[in-house]
């Protein structure tokens, strides 16, 4: 759809230049993109593995097909069929396909080509015009030392937290530290958090519910390195509220455990509607 909004290529260019300067500043990007995608990032081509990121039943079916013996079990040829605006036709993977029956012989090209069509299906332009802007701010020998996995962290991040990581680059303020009672009862309702609501704590205090791939302390706020903060604020009364430019919680100096761990839950749960600054 994208082909009917004029100069969508150039929208697409410019998606890259963005993605580029994400990348040279250190700012992560609160995002999701396949391994597929990070593999056309650094043009390296994809494999059958990959397709498992982006169509887990396409990739299963060509997966089958490779660890078995397909002899008089199907009736493929160098086909596939594709729908474009609810018409179907027939393409061929390679000149003549249409004539060449698929076999245990020639099955292992008929994969490479069909994870190609999947991977490429439809986005061609768009891709090419994607990487070009890209590479327009960033110089290819600073990406060319990645593979696709630790591409994706340096952009990305990580959405494991490692809770010893982030304890030891944690700075208190406003009479809290390490020991303090509410300092330890916060760390244990953290450690009962489920990863997903790990994340969502992360995301309430920063912004963002991703961990640089140096971890911990290399966080970054508005104005550059700035560690996860906890300060000492307001009454018991208070939910916590967070200041994400600075990555830090205002924690009220709750009584209890159970009074922290209430309030810090539902904090958690109303990140998008509740207590940032």
């Amino acid at each position: 759809m994208s082909a009917f909004v004029e100069n969508h290529l150039e929208w697409f260019r410019f998606s890259g230049r963005i993605l580029g300067l994400a990348l040279i500043h250190q700012y992560l990007l609160d995002a999701f993109f396949t391994r597929p995608f990070y593999k056309a990032l650094l043009r390296l081509p994809c494999d059958l593995s990959d397709l498992e990121y982006l169509d887990e039943e396409f990739h299963q079916s060509l997966q089958w097909m490779k660890d078995n013996d397909i002899t008089e079990i199907l009736d493929l040829t160098f086909t596939v069929n594709e729908e474009v605006f609810g018409q179907v036709t027939e393409r061929e993977l390679k000149s003549g396909g249409a004539n060449i029956q698929v076999t245990e012989k020639n099955k292992k090209e008929y994969i490479e080509k069909m994870v190609k069509w999947r991977v490429e299906r439809g986005v061609v332009q768009q891709t090419e015009a994607l990487v070009r802007g890209f590479y327009e701010v960033v110089d290819s020998r600073l990406v060319s030392v990645y593979d696709a996995r630790e591409l994706e962290l340096v952009i990305a991040g990580t959405a494991e937290i490692d809770l010893i990581d982030w304890r030891n680059n944690t700075e208190y303020r406003g009479g809290y530290h390490d020991g303090h009672i509410v300092i330890r009862w916060f760390w244990a309702a953290v450690e009962r958090f489920n990863n997903e609501q790990r994340l969502r704590l992360l995301q309430f205090v920063t912004g963002t519910s991703s961990v640089p791939y140096e971890g911990f302390a290399a966080l970054r706020g508005s104005n550059g390195l700035r560690r996860f903060c906890i300060e000492k604020w307001g009454k018991i009364t208070s939910l916590p509220r967070a200041h994400t430019c600075f990555n830090r919680l205002d924690l009220p100096p709750y009584s209890s455990y159970s009074m922290l761990h209430e309030k810090l839950l539902i904090a958690v749960e109303e990140t998008s509607t509740f207590g940032l600054e």
